[in-house]
């Protein structure tokens, strides 16, 4: 029995772990983040953090039961193949990416405090993207408080990382780059997802 304990709860802390490389990786440098960056030049961080966080940790139930059901009555190869199909286009879209296009302006909605304008930026922009739909391909997969744990650690720390030494990195380091990085890893994941296919013969 404590073997099977100890398993169980490797297996747990295993998914915790792909959730988080995975979506902290797609994350980092992408909007949200730049939300963060810009919300915490104007106002004190702590709050700025507190709405990221509340926020990623509402998108991400939403995605892992979403996931979850979706699961409960599709084939196992239906799952697999449509969360490669999602990390190959998530990959292909990273690579395409151009420097332009974050040049967009963030600006603060009036008359909602900091915590607020914070949540609401953050779940409006997030909600249905790309991070949304790869942790419901997660949550499909795995165990749902697993993925939503290591989602939301991974998105709370991309929101840390903008709010107290984001800016400072992407000088060094262009978004172009961290984008490149990215796709190539969600291609990396998608081929692994289809190998997976082959080995059980769909």
């Amino acid at each position: 029995m404590p073997e099977l304990a100890a398993l169980g709860s490797g297996a747990w802390l295993s998914s915790v772990g792909t959730s988080f490389l995975v979506i902290g990786l797609a994350e980092f440098g992408d909007k949200s983040q730049l939300v963060c960056m810009t919300l915490a030049s104007r106002h004190r961080g702590l709050p700025v953090a507190l709405g990221a966080i509340a926020a990623f940790a509402v998108l991400n139930l939403l995605a892992v039961l979403f996931g979850a059901a979706v699961a409960a009555w599709l084939p196992g190869w239906v799952v697999t193949l449509a969360v490669a199909v999602l990390f190959a286009v998530f990959g292909m879209s990273a690579l395409r990416y151009q420097d332009e296009e974050e040049d967009e302006e963030i600006e603060e909605k009036p008359g909602h405090g900091i915590f607020a304008t914070t949540f609401l930026l953050i779940f409006l922009a997030e909600f249905g993207d790309k991070t949304q739909i790869a942790v419901a391909g997660l949550g499909s997969t795995g165990s749902a408080g697993a993925i939503w744990t290591g989602a939301t650690l991974a998105l709370a720390t991309t929101s840390l990382l903008g709010i107290v030494a984001g800016r400072r990195l992407l000088n060094r380091l262009p978004l172009v780059w961290i984008h490149r990085i990215s796709g190539t890893f969600f291609l990396a994941l998608a081929a692994y997802a289809l190998s997976r296919l082959i080995q059980d013969g769909l």
